[in-house]
């Protein structure tokens, strides 16, 4: 189930929408499986009447219920926890019933890390690492599909998000040594070349 549309902003663009990697069912199908297995085990006695069998049965049924109830939820979980990055923001909602989330606006993220294990290399998992200028400094989200990618597209977003403002600014009037600071800004950070800076410089000082 993709991002709901209307909790987006007006004129706002979505560039990812991840809902939780599959590992995040890793406990509850592990203890499904074993519990279905035990179920069958016991079924293919060959006196599955007898009272030991009967003993033997009643807490792995309680247990296989239990697991089914268990990776039901999870999957209610995953289905309703989103990651999403858009044009001017970063979204993190989750939540079955009662509801909860995260918003970064992208000029307020200030660092972007992953963090990988071997295992979740191998399987293309990992956690994500964001530091912002809000009040919550430094927020962790786990079971985050590629975080590598992630991490790329956060500040590819970043950047255009950085340029659209900066022309938001020049047509708003700002006066020229803010816009040229501005201009450095991008510069610095790689999102404009050494060249692109000269020539709207240039154009700042010549109108």
């Amino acid at each position: 189930m993709p991002y709901p549309a209307r909790l987006l902003n007006p004129d706002e663009s979505v560039a990812l929408d991840l809902h939780p990697h599959w590992w995040f069912f890793a406990e509850s199908v592990t203890s499904f499986v074993v519990s279905v297995v035990l179920s069958f085990f016991l079924l293919g006695q060959s006196d599955p009447k007898s009272d030991l069998v009967k003993i033997a049965s009643y807490p792995v049924w309680v247990i296989a219920a239990l697991a089914t109830v268990w990776l039901v939820i999870r999957y209610l979980k995953w289905r309703t926890t989103y990651f999403v990055i858009t044009s001017d923001r970063l979204i993190y909602r989750h939540g079955v019933i009662a509801k909860a989330g995260i918003e970064i606006p992208l000029e307020r993220v200030n660092n972007v890390n992953f963090k990988q294990g071997i295992f979740e290399r191998i399987i293309g998992a990992g956690d994500l690492l964001i530091e912002s200028g809000g009040e919550d400094g430094q927020q962790r989200f786990s079971d985050i599909s590629h975080p590598d990618k992630v991490q790329n597209l956060i500040h590819l977003q970043m950047e255009d998000n950085q340029k659209r403002s900066f022309s938001v600014n020049m047509v708003g009037g700002n006066d020229v040594a803010t816009q040229i600071e501005k201009l450095e800004g991008l510069r610095d950070r790689g999102s404009i070349t050494a060249e692109d800076f000269e020539a709207q410089k240039r154009r700042l000082l010549d109108s």
